[in-house]
């Protein structure tokens, strides 16, 4: 079984910086593909980022040039850098490790841009 752990989210002002960190318990995290969603209030969750198991990465349209999605596989880590944020980058974020055989999920957590 894999356990997911997202970290690091908060209330910034627009143009600061989170760093959101996902802490990954199973075994063999290199293997896993991972995810980083959002879910704005009213709207459905949306792909934010990706990072293969062999370090390839995408980016959703909205936040190219400004969020960078990374990982540690030797601490089992994934982290979602995010600069320039934007009050419409407010949402929950959520952290996904998958595999073909595996779709984990962690419980989310909170970003909001306000001034």
């Amino acid at each position: 079984q894999v356990r997911l752990v997202e970290s690091g989210g908060g209330l910034v002002q627009p143009g600061e910086s989170l760093r959101l960190s996902c802490t990954f318990y199973g075994r063999i995290f290199s293997i896993y593909v991972m995810n980083w969603y959002r879910q704005a209030p009213g709207k459905e969750r949306e792909l934010v980022a990706t990072i293969g198991s062999g370090g390839s990465t995408n980016y959703a349209d909205a936040v190219k040039g400004r969020f960078t999605i990374s990982r540690n596989n030797a601490e089992n880590m994934a982290y979602l850098q995010m600069n320039s944020l934007k009050p419409e980058d407010t949402a929950v974020y959520y952290c996904n490790a998958r595999i073909p055989t595996m779709n984990a999920w962690g419980q989310g957590t909170q970003v909001t841009v306000s001034s």
